[in-house]
């Protein structure tokens, strides 16, 4: 396995230097397993991920606690560490989970919404719009992930609670782990867009019931095309 990033495993041992590689680790292994280079299911061995992310046992163990926290890892009783498997009943409740959370967040953010607001999904909007796809750039790039994340965090910007956008954060990320693993690049680049505008327009027009059919409506066929391709069989 190849890393672009290399970790100096001898860094000082002190519970600073151990957190950072933890933390450095930690990145490496959850984009490994959401970009699909670590697949659903596999067995994680302590001393082949040592080798191939360079990192001593200590942070290792840390980030792989912390990744069967958010549900990307799964700790068995004297069996280790696993990545966690893929189901379409996980994704269905998945996708069950993200719409009535987000519906809640979405309204709050529409009441509570201001220029400020606006603005931020106007531009989310126009800097996704311009990312160019051809067959040399796949919906999981980096930039074009990090420009859709955005769009969909500036929905919900203006929901007062921390803790509710919280695991918002985290259920798109284990949404996006299934998105991966399909071959759904084609059909939704060109409607994904038109998705995109349609719940912007309907923020600024402050029309929360119909904002929040289009986003429900937006995860809901994405789900659908996923069990479709039978990627999670």
């Amino acid at each position: 396995m190849k890393n672009d990033i290399q970790l100096d495993s001898t860094a000082n041992p002190g519970s600073g230097g151990n957190e950072t590689l933890a933390s450095s680790v930690y990145d490496q292994l959850k984009e490994d397993i959401l970009t699909g280079k670590l697949e659903p299911g596999c067995k994680l061995r302590l001393q082949a991920l040592k080798v191939d992310y360079n990192i001593g046992n200590s942070p290792l163990r840390e980030a792989l606690n912390r990744l069967s926290v958010n549900g990307m890892v799964v700790r068995e009783e004297n069996k280790g560490f696993r990545v966690s498997s893929t189901s379409v009943e996980e994704l269905e409740e998945l996708v069950r989970t993200r719409c009535w959370l987000e519906e809640i967040a979405l309204r709050e953010s529409i009441k509570n919404g201001d220029d400020v607001y606006d603005e931020r999904i106007v531009l989310a909007v126009h800097r996704l719009s311009r990312i160019i796809v051809d067959d040399s750039c796949s919906y999981s790039t980096n930039t074009r992930e990090s420009l859709h994340r955005e769009f969909h965090q500036s929905l919900l910007a203006a929901c007062d609670s921390q803790i509710l956008l919280g695991y918002c954060s985290q259920l798109h990320e284990q949404a996006l782990r299934y998105r991966n693993l399909a071959e759904v690049v084609e059909y939704r680049e060109g409607h994904e867009e038109k998705e995109h505008k349609a719940i912007r327009d309907a923020i600024l027009e402050r029309d929360a019931d119909k904002a929040v059919e289009l986003l429900l409506s937006h995860y809901r066929v994405t789900a659908d095309i996923l069990i479709a391709s039978h990627s999670l069989d």
